[in-house]
């Protein structure tokens, strides 16, 4: 496919008019399964970016973070947005520093400098931000398989420990000021839908609102995600528990990546085929579920993530010194040649 081409189209006419977009965009290039090398007939085509923030951000008033265009699945971060995400190693993000050559369809001299700069955004974060990702991939995976093959008792211990697993990542990130406030158990049900079902003590004091907010939609995300799931048909579950799988996978690979060679590679060229192979089902058996072949692989990965970050000669953060010149040398650039 021409993306060039695509860009042009007038369909992306906001690319060239929106004052925040135009000249001012450094870096414009494919996203989602296009950049990974695992798209078929029916992936949708995204783009990702970064822009230059206004004078008036840096000097005024005005405050920029993204732009959006969901017609064509297409976000444009503001650089400063884009530097601070980048500085936790979130993968999203990280893609857009890994692409191909011929995967840009912008790269300006100062996109270019930010891509010759990726090394001052990689440190071990990345262990806990891929690993993060990873784990709200398994779990996707782990809750519809459960929804199957499992009573609604055990569903409900099923959920349970989901739940948990993903407290016990809000309450890492919170430096254990999160821990303790909950007390979360199963017990017979009132509901006469369900013989039983997962009951909350809660005793916190003195908690920010936001720590508290989060808490509470960390354990809804995980309960929705698993009845979304399970409103989906069976074909429909199969693909999507299919690409849960196969982003999993590549979620370890990269992170590897990040830690063995402080790079990051976002086209896959080298792992298609195992990636492809998953996605197209070869790894899921009859009744929905994995095959020990691919838990196998699984256990190996996270062996080889856990060897890399023992390893690693990144360090535990980035050096924010270098972080900031780098950071102030563009800015610096937008409020001179603005004037």
């Amino acid at each position: 496919m021409d993306f060039k081409k695509l860009m042009n189209s007038e369909e992306y006419d906001f690319l060239r008019t929106n004052e925040r977009l135009g000249n001012r965009i450094m870096l414009l290039g494919l996203g989602g399964s296009y950049a990974y090398g695992t798209n078929n007939e029916n992936s949708d085509i995204d783009f990702r970016g970064v822009t230059l923030q206004m004078p008036s951000d840096l000097l005024g008033f005005t405050e920029f973070e993204q732009y959006e265009d969901d017609k064509t699945d297409t976000v444009i971060y503001g650089f400063n947005k884009l530097v601070k995400l980048l500085l936790n190693c979130n993968p999203n993000t990280c893609e857009l520093l890994g692409l191909d050559e011929d995967q840009y369809l912008i790269k300006s001299p100062l996109g270019q400098e930010f891509i010759d700069n990726t090394s001052l955004f990689l440190s071990k974060r990345a262990i806990y931000s891929f690993g993060g990702y990873a784990d709200a991939q398994l779990r996707r995976l782990q809750n519809a398989i459960a929804r199957d093959a499992l009573p609604q008792t055990e569903k409900e211990k099923h959920i349970l420990k989901s739940v948990m697993h993903a407290l016990d990542d809000v309450n890492r990130r919170f430096g254990g000021r999160t821990d303790g406030g909950l007390k979360l158990y199963i017990d017979k049900s009132e509901n006469p839908e369900y013989e039983t079902e997962i009951f909350v003590d809660a005793a916190y004091r003195h908690l920010p609102l936001r720590d508290y907010d989060e808490i509470w939609g960390t354990m809804r995300s995980v309960v929705r995600e698993y009845d979304k799931i399970g409103k989906r048909n069976r074909k429909k579950d199969y693909n999507h528990l299919n690409k849960h799988a196969m982003h999993l996978i590549r979620l370890f690979m990269m992170a590897i990546d990040i830690l063995e060679k402080g790079e990051i590679i976002t086209h896959r060229v080298n792992d298609l085929d195992t990636l492809l192979a998953i996605r197209m089902g070869d790894y899921m058996q009859a009744d929905g579920s994995f095959s020990p072949a691919f838990y196998e692989m699984l256990d190996e990965y996270e062996r080889k993530l856990d060897e890399a970050a023992a390893k690693t000669k990144l360090p535990d953060k980035p050096d924010m010194e270098k972080v900031e010149k780098f950071v102030e040398r563009i800015n610096r650039f937008v409020v001179i040649s603005d004037e």
